[in-house]
């Protein structure tokens, strides 16, 4: 149908005329109340945006010569990051001749990851990047509270 045909029936019906399709030949146009629909889609936007979880990165930093009941503490901390979503990236930072024993600091966040890993699976592996052991871990999907 023409233009001035269907924009007169949008008017006889209290609705907008919207373009679904501009380029097509011809012309697609769908009759709506515009104002509503813009609602319903703000709407939507919202309750997506709410069901939305953001997955934060907490960071738990190390040291080669961490005492036991530092780890102890700080195994506690990364257990409740875990339990509330959010991945944990453990740090070690290294000084002077604790370089020449990376092996050492290696095996303080293995030590470590083995304290927290029921509550987070290990998503990368300790790595030495200069002078940082850095290892990440997820949050295990399917744990109960």
């Amino acid at each position: 149908m023409s233009k001035a045909e269907a924009q007169r029936i949008a008017d006889y019906r209290n609705l907008d005329l919207v373009k679904v399709s501009p380029n097509a030949k011809p012309v697609v146009c769908k009759l709506m109340d515009y104002g509503k629909y813009r609602f319903d889609m703000i709407k939507k936007e919202k309750e997506a945006k709410k069901a939305q979880k953001v997955v934060e990165i907490k960071e738990i930093r190390l040291s080669q010569t961490i005492d036991i009941g530092d780890l102890k503490t700080k195994a506690k901390r990364a257990k409740e990051f875990l339990e509330d979503g959010n991945k944990v990236r453990v740090t070690l930072k290294m000084w002077g001749r604790q370089l020449a024993h990376t092996d050492i600091s290696v095996q303080v966040v293995y030590d470590f990851y083995e304290m927290i890993k029921d509550y987070g699976v290990m998503e990368t592996r300790p790595s030495t990047e200069g002078r940082i052991v850095g290892m990440t871990v997820a949050p295990i999907k399917n744990k109960n509270k």
